[in-house]
């Protein structure tokens, strides 16, 4: 039971991470900006999505 549930709290992180690449991407911020936070959210996903909901570009 225990791998079934980490499965499924792994699926549903991704879903939250791929989530916030695509709002990035979509947002009104820079190219470069944009790029940044990409890289943050994949390589610090935990702190990087915290940062980007606090102070990552609105729109």
């Amino acid at each position: 039971m225990g791998i079934e549930v980490g499965g499924l709290l792994g699926l549903i992180w991704l879903v939250i991470i791929v989530w916030a690449i695509i709002k990035v991407a979509k947002s009104p911020a820079g190219g470069l900006a944009k790029l940044l936070w990409i890289l943050v959210l994949l390589f610090f996903p935990l702190v990087g999505l915290i940062v980007w909901l606090l102070l990552g570009p609105k729109g």
